[in-house]
């Protein structure tokens, strides 16, 4: 088994990028973070005839955005019904509407710039853990279709051979608006596509300070100083202390997976008759899907530490698999990989700035498509095009226990794994 990710095992996000030999000396924006975030800001303002250089330290996309499940389903980190209970009935539907249109953002992006990336919109199952979490599905999705005018399918036991080729599960709910895809393809495409807008990808260009300067800032990277007129920081679980006022507002949880060797057409059909995307109900959660080359992709929290021996990581998740799926008993897994989720404490993403400095993050794992979305934001409310965001409405909830290291992170397991086991 190879400590490597998949995706960009298959296919490199560098594959055929033109990258830029140097840094500007002067810019309109800089963005430091070269995922969904930061590709997709850049991507809205070169099409406003606004200049952009993306900085990142790494190769370009090496984050989460190439590493993580290449799942998009609607909804956010937190519960909808919890949104609304705290943000009353109209936040509710801007912010799950904002979650579907994410999903029609990726489409229209993939189709625009002609990204080869696997798209396929074969929507999802929730699969229940537990009776207990079957039995609350007919009220969560009528509350669903009332409030909010969305369509989701209750799937009985007796019926869920229909969407999965196990008898672990209790039940389902399902949705045919979510989609699935190669990350690693996705990023190269968008890249590709900033890249062809006049954008400047910097590899390999940490960035040590950010000075203000009036109206301006100076951006002190390691490849040398740019001025810039604005400043985004879309680095999501990556975040540092580069701005010492963002780190309180957002720590980092490891999501881990393994990837089987190619199943047989037969195998392929049985396990996932209708090629969903696939989560569990539990709070710790499981998310698996077949990749388009017909692997068995399982990922999950497991430890929200960040750094779980990838070894150890392989033989929990493993276990888990062929607990669900018996037929892979024999089957062997061939890549084992992490990456890093933002989290925040109202598990709510959010825009915002900090002495001017404008950031987006918080996707707590729905990265692919929620990234994408608040980096097009930023983009449309940076160039004007813009002029307001429930994500930058929203009060941004921060704990006086954090402000760098998540030391909290192994009670927090407990607490969760306490939660799993009374629900």
């Amino acid at each position: 088994m190879r400590s490597e990710v998949y995706w960009t095992d298959q296919y490199s996000p560098g594959n055929g990028l033109q990258v830029s030999p140097g840094i500007p000396d002067k810019i309109d924006v800089a963005i430091v973070g070269s995922g969904y975030t930061g590709l997709a800001a850049a991507r809205v303002l070169a099409n406003a005839n606004i200049s952009v250089a993306v900085l990142d330290k790494h190769t370009i996309g090496w984050g989460a955005s190439s590493r993580n499940g290449g799942m998009a389903t609607p909804g956010l980190k937190q519960d909808i019904y919890k949104i609304y209970k705290k943000y009353g009935i109209e936040y509710a539907r801007e912010f799950w509407k904002a979650s579907v249109d994410a999903i029609d953002l990726l489409e229209n992006i993939i189709e625009e710039d002609q990204i080869e990336c696997d798209w396929s919109r074969n929507g999802h199952i929730a699969l229940a853990c537990k009776q207990s979490h079957y039995n609350k599905f007919p009220e969560y999705s009528d509350w669903i279709k009332r409030e909010l005018g969305h369509d989701k399918t209750i799937v009985p036991k007796e019926d869920i051979k229909t969407e999965i080729g196990s008898e672990f599960y209790f039940g389902g709910l399902s949705d045919e608006i979510s989609a699935g895809l190669q990350p690693s393809k996705f990023l190269n495409g968008l890249a590709r596509s900033v890249s062809e807008l006049g954008v400047y990808l910097c590899e390999g260009c940490s960035v040590e300070s950010i000075i203000s300067s009036g109206s301006s800032y100076e951006v002190v990277t390691t490849l040398g100083s740019i001025k810039a007129k604005d400043v985004i920081i879309a680095t999501n679980g990556y975040t540092d202390t580069l701005v010492p006022e963002l780190k309180p507002k957002i720590f980092p949880v490891g999501s881990y997976i393994i990837v089987s060797e190619p199943l047989s057409k037969d195998l392929q059909e049985k396990l996932s008759p209708k090629g969903r995307m696939f989560y569990d109900s539990k709070w710790f959660i499981n998310y698996f899907r077949l990749t388009p080359d017909g692997r068995m992709l399982w990922g999950g929290r497991n430890d929200l530490s960040t750094d779980l021996d990838l070894n150890e990581s392989a033989r929990i998740l493993s276990k888990q698999v062929r607990k669900v799926f018996p037929e892979l008993e024999g089957v062997k897994f061939t890549h084992t990989w992490t990456g890093k989720l933002g989290i925040t404490f109202d598990l709510m993403p959010h825009i915002g700035q900090v002495n001017g400095i404008h950031y987006a993050f918080g996707y707590g794992g729905h990265g692919l498509s929620i990234a994408t979305y608040l980096g097009t934001e930023m983009g449309l409310l940076l160039s004007g095009q813009k002029q307001r965001s429930p994500f930058q409405e929203i009060s941004h909830q921060t704990m006086f226990f954090y402000r760098r290291d998540p030391w909290f992170l192994p009670f927090a397991a407990q607490y969760y794994r306490f939660l799993d086991w009374i629900s």
